[in-house]
């Protein structure tokens, strides 16, 4: 890395190294200058759970120095997209948000409450009896209905906050539980891939993959087995449940129909941690989703949530965290390969941030995970670059902060600095970045309320209530939209919950 650095540094220090750097990227944004106007066959949605500003340019910066860069001119896939804009992620009742009623809105497109998930601000958590009539639909939803085939793939269990919010409607445990709410609500959903094992087999039935170990163990008390139900009912359809990454790649995807995928009891392993011939990467889930998904002559709507970002985060984990967020822009990439711009809507952005960052002015090239160039002129100590305004990382040593300097930075599970003593890191208030490639990528622009991203892939794709254009379109393929369709978006994105 160290000769790349210092040839970047003799070319950068030219002028024109800048000067052309800037005119072939001027060329690039002329050519966007006329706006994919294509109807959408296929939308995918990339969720990094917790994936705020400061993590993608930290994994950035990590990317580049996996590949033995300097890291900071590193280009992430995400950042290939023409169109960003910033959403606000604030819950109805919260001005930090959570990961429920976040995904309520990007996936329903109506804000929501904390801790709910598939129902309207007017249903009241911890109360089940306000679900019923307060229920909210998802594009996942209304690309099925339109005929499209849908999936769903994490590397949290199926029936986390993200997920869920695609097929269920729920307050809190005690309501109907999320699980059987994935097989029973939305039937056939085409591709289901993740973690969540257990908590789709009977109270203490031993799990296939860690037999001896209670925690893995089913959790169901109502005696179900929801997986055998699911392989019963897609017995004659092509349908098939697999659990590692051997039986997953064995699939010929042309011969698949529906997909069951659950790789853990709980949530996916992290990439760092992964037993690479078991377990299936993101990328490896995504590759298999969408060769099965995009057989289907109407399309398919994907939602693809890189989960584990934000427990790496809550954990004060940073490495993990990054480490996860690349792996998500590989996922990213993979996708890109296996479809076209020219009829497919792809959108990255995450639910929410953290309370992460990094600075101290280190120099150019520096480890992300590394020291600050300089010690503290308070209390004399070394610091790292990463800190979280709280969580576990929070240290005194004999009434003192901690002395990084004989620390293993480098360290897995090393817990980066925190400000306020916390058990678990919180989620950060700010706006987080929205990505937008293909068809009407271009109406993902400026400063959002979070709810809007659904509406857009939705008036993209012709799916769910507002398809009054998709009845004008030109020879050539594009929209022509009509007065009312125009009007209907903007007066949903303008609307204040």
């Amino acid at each position: 890395m160290q000769g790349i650095v210092i040839l970047l540094g003799l070319q950068e220090k030219d002028p024109q190294f800048w000067n052309a750097w800037a005119q072939r990227t001027l060329k690039i944004a002329l050519t966007r200058q006329s706006l994919n106007r294509n109807r959408a066959k296929n939308l995918i949605l990339f969720l990094g759970d917790g994936m705020g500003v400061p993590t993608v340019t930290a994994a950035r910066i990590l990317k580049g120095q996996l590949n033995g860069q300097s890291g900071e001119e590193t280009v992430l896939e995400m950042d290939k997209f023409p169109f960003v804009s910033l959403a606000k992620t604030y819950n109805t009742n919260a001005q930090v948000p959570d990961s429920a009623g976040t995904a309520t809105a990007y996936l329903c497109g109506v804000k929501a409450n904390e801790g709910t998930v598939g129902v309207s601000a007017a249903a009241v958590r911890s109360q089940c009896n306000t679900t019923q009539g307060n229920e909210v639909t998802s594009i996942l939803q209304w690309a099925k209905d339109a005929g499209k085939s849908v999936g769903i793939v994490t590397t949290t269990r199926v029936n986390h906050a993200t997920p869920s919010a695609a097929y269920a409607h729920t307050l809190q445990a005690g309501c109907k539980d999320i699980a059987r709410q994935l097989f029973e609500n939305i039937p056939n959903i085409d591709v289901v891939m993740g973690g969540g094992r257990k908590y789709m087999f009977p109270k203490n039935e031993s799990d296939i993959e860690y037999p001896n170990v209670a925690k893995h163990s089913g959790t169901r008390k109502d005696g179900r087995n929801l997986v055998q139900e699911w392989t019963d009912k897609m017995q004659n359809k092509k349908g098939y449940y697999v659990w590692n990454k051997n039986q997953l790649l064995s699939l010929n995807p042309n011969n698949v129909e529906y997909l069951l995928g659950l790789f853990e009891p709980g949530d996916l392993t992290y990439d760092l941690e992964r037993n690479k011939e078991t377990d299936p990467s993101l990328t490896e889930m995504v590759d298999v989703a969408i060769k099965i998904l995009r057989k289907n002559p109407n399309g398919f709507y994907l939602l693809v949530e890189g989960g584990r970002i934000d427990h790496g985060h809550h954990e004060g984990k940073a490495k993990q965290a990054l480490h996860e967020a690349v792996e998500m822009d590989r996922a990213i990439g993979r996708a890109d390969l296996l479809t076209s711009a020219h009829d497919t809507l792809t959108v990255v952005t995450a639910d929410h941030s953290h309370v992460f960052s990094f600075g101290g002015y280190t120099s150019r090239g520096n480890t992300i995970f590394g020291l600050a160039p300089m010690v503290s002129d308070i209390d004399q100590k070394p610091f790292t670059s990463i800190l979280y305004g709280n969580g576990p990382g929070y240290k005194i040593v004999n009434g003192v902060r901690e002395n990084v300097s004989t620390i293993d930075l480098q360290e897995n599970n090393y817990q980066a600095q925190a400000a306020v003593p916390l058990s678990m890191e919180t989620h950060g208030g700010e706006d987080v970045a929205v990505f937008a490639k293909g068809p009407l990528a271009h109406l993902l622009n400026g400063v959002n309320e979070q709810n809007y991203i659904p509406h857009v892939m939705a008036y993209a794709g012709c799916i769910g209530k507002n398809r009054d254009h998709c009845m004008s379109k030109s020879a050539a393929g594009h929209f022509h939209p009509t007065f009312a369709g125009v009007v209907a978006l903007v007066t949903i994105s303008r609307l204040v919950y």
